[in-house]
């Protein structure tokens, strides 16, 4: 498959009608998980996408080659479930590596993940092109890590982390929920394990998308509340951010950063660049969407680029300002997070 569009295929961003532009693509690759984290899936009783139904990885080529050729797509990473559970990781990510914008640049390849095959995959995903990497780490504290995932994995995932950094995956992102009464005693700990181990922690607002629907605003712990507690222990001052979803601080005596996502106290959605695909080719414009554009069907039935390109335009452009979390207004999405992509 050629890196760069065909000179014939129309072009053109993905603009919604707030003049907001798509730049970033998440792609999930499974639905399928081997944790069970409380805040994301049940403990059993998970109905998964049946394996003929996910899109293949030349599926998810095409695609993705479709939106970085063009519709003005600039990075993508791929997420799950757990995207590490899917065999051959490395072959989707080599072929991902080699797409190019129409101006010839290379697209930023990332991965989120839990980090629990980490050690045995970091230099081989370094290696086939990935970039960067978001590990999930919600606990520090074995006991309190196996409740939360519900497996014993803590050590597996620690290794990960040194194997993703030893690999040359930068930044190594830690991504950690807080969610009240759970772990928010930890929020020091883990700025000072952020610090020690030379990877950005970025603390995450408890948001709606667990599968068992257990999420309530009093269990938030909001943004300010975090970057108030780390700053008592080592100052802090904001770093300026475009689209990404996290607020940034550096620590003043120069130990690196920490990110912060409110996306419930404080939602990005005015600057939000990016889309979604799900594991079995459903195109999502928001996270928290309770709509989607199948991509699969018609890509399956034999339908050109131009028209899949034209019907992803025409959902972008429909686009809403925002999700409405914590108003009553607000429509919880019919999909857990691990359903949708990280």
């Amino acid at each position: 498959m050629p890196a760069a569009i065909d000179s014939g295929q129309e072009s053109g961003l993905l603009v919604d009608s707030f003049g907001r532009v798509a730049r970033d693509l998440r792609i999930s690759i499974t639905d399928r998980c081997n944790f069970r984290c409380t805040y994301c899936m049940p403990r059993e009783g998970m109905e998964f996408v049946p394996r003929s139904e996910l899109l293949s990885y030349e599926e998810i080529v095409r695609l993705a080659h479709l939106f970085v050729g063009g519709l003005g797509i600039e990075s993508i990473r791929l997420t799950g479930g757990e995207p590490t559970v899917r065999r051959d990781l490395h072959r989707l990510i080599s072929m991902l590596a080699e797409l190019q914008t129409p101006g010839g640049e290379p697209i930023e390849l990332s991965l989120t993940t839990n980090g629990s095959s980490l050690s045995r995959q970091a230099e081989l995903l370094a290696q086939a092109g990935l970039h960067r990497v978001n590990v999930s780490l919600d606990s520090l504290r074995a006991d309190r890590f196996a409740a939360i995932t519900r497996r014993d994995a803590l050590a597996d995932v620690l290794a990960g982390i040194d194997a993703a950094v030893a690999a040359g995956l930068h930044p190594v992102k830690v991504n950690a929920v807080v969610v009240r009464g759970e772990n928010e005693d930890e929020i020091v700990d883990f700025a000072h394990y952020g610090r020690d181990r030379g990877v950005q922690v970025r603390f995450i607002e408890f948001m709606p998308l667990d599968a068992a629907g257990g999420w309530s605003l009093d269990k938030v712990v909001p943004a300010e509340e975090i970057v108030s507690r780390i700053a008592e222990v080592f100052p802090l001052e904001p770093l300026e951010h475009g689209a990404e979803p996290a607020s940034r601080y550096r620590y003043l005596d120069g130990a690196g950063e920490i990110g912060v996502i409110p996306s419930v106290t404080k939602p990005f959605c005015g600057d939000c660049d990016r889309v979604r695909l799900t594991a079995e080719g459903q195109f999502l414009t928001c996270l928290f969407a309770v709509d989607d554009l199948d991509l699969r069907s018609p890509m399956r039935r034999g339908e050109s680029d131009a028209f899949l390109a034209g019907i992803i335009r025409q959902s972008v452009g429909a686009k809403w300002a925002g999700h409405r979390i914590g108003r009553v207004d607000f429509v919880r999405p019919r999909r857990s997070m691990s359903q949708i992509g990280g």
